[in-house]
């Protein structure tokens, strides 16, 4: 009786996973969403600022389910699109990422670069995730300043080591960004000093959050980080969520708004696509992330105002 019993439980365990894998691998990997979230981050008086904040395509020539939903986003009519790198994983992905974005273009921008903008992704082992997340192997170089040429043609600001000042929706935003922590290119000095407090939003943009980066922007100042990366955990656990973030961020920050040191907010992208080695996801699914900002209540918690929206199911794609 124990060798039947044994044999059904292993068919069904089995099926299970084959099930889970399918699910991952063809069904939610493509159940693209925008997420709508309300953050009190700008200075009292200011009117609302609409962000779409985008991270981690990964973009290959060939995904068009992909690029005709990274179209519509322009439907979403943001005031501001924020960039937080990763949008190759081929030679030949700038047309497909360029014609994509589309109307985006158009709209005032912001970028930086992430490790899959300047290397194409390599095939590893998924257990360094597990064990090693500074472990390191790079694939053949990627046409980053294609890319970047690209974005500037069209007005979108590279805030790689930079500090800009823009004026977006009659409000004064001033922004810095650094290169990819993940890949230790980042050189914050070359940025440091106070945000500027006259500003109606001091913004920090990087691809990898990593505790040094986000510790730097805080004590300058700033009033929010956007950042991508860690695609949520990708593969993560039902009720308990990321299992790794593949940086050195805590695991409970692997996406979605966060308090960073006593008065920064912090916004973690899960991204919208995956390397193609490992084409999965399963209980994150790809997003971006519509942010609606509005002024900090006078002496209050930034966060204590923050509500998730949800998505009218006509726009999600």
């Amino acid at each position: 009786m124990a060798a039947p019993a044994l044999r059904t439980s292993a068919v069904v365990a089995a099926s299970t996973a084959a099930l889970a894998v399918g699910y991952a691998t063809l069904i939610e990997r493509n159940a693209f969403v925008v997420r709508e979230v309300t953050m009190p981050v700008l200075t009292p008086g200011s009117t609302p600022l609409r962000v779409l904040h985008l991270s981690d395509i990964h973009m290959r020539p060939a995904q068009r389910h992909k690029q005709a939903w990274l179209r519509e986003l322009a439907q979403w009519d943001p005031d501001l699109v924020v960039n937080t790198g990763d949008n190759l994983s081929h030679p030949k992905a700038v047309p497909a990422v360029v014609q994509a974005l589309g109307d985006l273009l158009a709209v005032p921008g912001v970028f930086v670069f992430g490790s899959n903008d300047y290397f194409a992704p390599r095939l590893k082992n998924p257990a360094k995730y597990l064990t090693d997340s500074d472990h390191r192997v790079h694939g053949t170089p990627l046409p980053w300043q294609d890319l970047r040429a690209a974005f500037n043609e069209r007005g979108w600001l590279d805030l790689t080591h930079n500090r800009r000042e823009l004026q977006v929706a009659g409000l004064t935003i001033a922004a810095a960004g650094v290169d990819d922590p993940h890949l230790g290119r980042d050189r914050y000095d070359t940025i440091a000093g106070p945000a500027n407090r006259a500003a109606n939003l001091s913004l920090a943009v990087t691809h990898a959050p990593y505790t040094r980066v986000l510790d730097r922007f805080a004590a300058d100042g700033y009033q929010l980080i956007l950042a991508g990366h860690t695609h949520g955990g990708q593969l993560c656990l039902p009720f308990a969520g990321a299992v790794v973030t593949n940086c050195d961020l805590d695991r409970s920050r692997a996406k979605g708004v966060s308090q960073w040191g006593s008065d920064t907010a912090l916004h973690v992208s899960a991204g919208i696509g995956t390397s193609p080695f490992a084409p999965a996801r399963f209980c994150c699914r790809p997003e971006a992330t519509l942010l609606t900002l509005v002024s900090a209540p006078i002496g209050g918690d930034s966060l204590t105002q923050t509500k998730v929206s949800s998505t009218p199911a006509a726009l999600v794609r």
